[in-house]
């Protein structure tokens, strides 16, 4: 039934395909929030590899300015993946159905405020863009922790250094010629095919969200965090709702 496959999506229950489906849906939002909030801010904030090597440039330039922002969304990064452990983990005390939907559902409500603030970014630039990028970078932080803690640390949505790291990886497994090892006590190199599926996959969902999420913004503007938050609630719904349910019976 439908309701049991959204349900499946984010609930505490986890399987290897849910944590699939589900790392492949938040590859294409982040790919779509990044892209599109680097055409709304100029800068990409789902990587904090790029943000801390900015850090040390601008201090040797002595940019002071540019090093607090830095540092600002670095912190927010952080806090976002804090807020996101803080609120799953309150959750699985209390045994809820949505431990893992509630910062999805947050998620959802700052894709709404970027898409608030992005239409005031040409009226007060330099008010709501400093602003706007902490919030990208707390949404970030916030969706990989998410994932990652769903996954046991499996899966990663936000940036692909590590998956293309782990795609080439496996892809040297692969491509590894096992007939030339001569000793017979060597244990032969093999490929996780399954594994190399899931990095592919996360890796086109999060190419194909950029590229929706550049063409959306370019051509529609701000609305686009719309259907982004709705891909989340869509995600979130279920589990929410088993929980209003279980309240009102009792």
């Amino acid at each position: 039934m439908p309701i049991d496959y959204f349900r499946g999506f984010t609930h505490p229950a986890r399987t290897d395909q849910a944590n699939r489906r589900l790392g492949y849906s938040l590859a294409f939002v982040a790919g779509a929030a990044n892209a599109g909030g680097f055409l709304a801010v100029g800068q990409y904030t789902s990587h904090m590899s790029g943000i801390v090597s900015s850090l040390a440039d601008n201090l040797t330039l002595g940019e002071i300015g540019l090093v607090f922002t830095g540092l600002g969304s670095l912190l927010a990064f952080i806090i976002g993946a804090a807020t996101s452990a803080i609120l799953i983990n309150w959750g699985r005390r209390r045994r809820t159905h949505s431990e893992y939907a509630l910062p999805l559902t947050l998620e959802a409500a700052l894709l709404l405020c970027f898409g608030l603030l992005g239409a005031n970014l040409a009226r007060h630039h330099l008010l709501f863009m400093p602003i706007t990028v902490l919030l990208l970078c707390y949404v970030m932080g916030l969706q990989n922790a998410i994932i990652t803690k769903i996954s046991k640390a499996e899966i990663r949505t936000t940036h692909v250094t590590g998956i293309v790291t782990d795609i080439g990886i496996e892809l040297g497994k692969l491509l590894y010629w096992n007939i030339h090892d001569r000793d017979a006590g060597t244990p032969k190199v093999w490929a996780n095919r399954s594994k190399l599926a899931l990095l592919a996959g996360l890796l086109g969902m999060f190419m194909i969200g950029g590229l929706s999420g550049a063409l959306g913004f370019k051509h529609l503007g701000f609305v686009v965090t719309v259907p982004l938050a709705t891909i989340l609630l869509a995600l979130a719904a279920v589990p929410l709702l088993d929980d209003l349910a279980g309240r009102l019976r009792h």
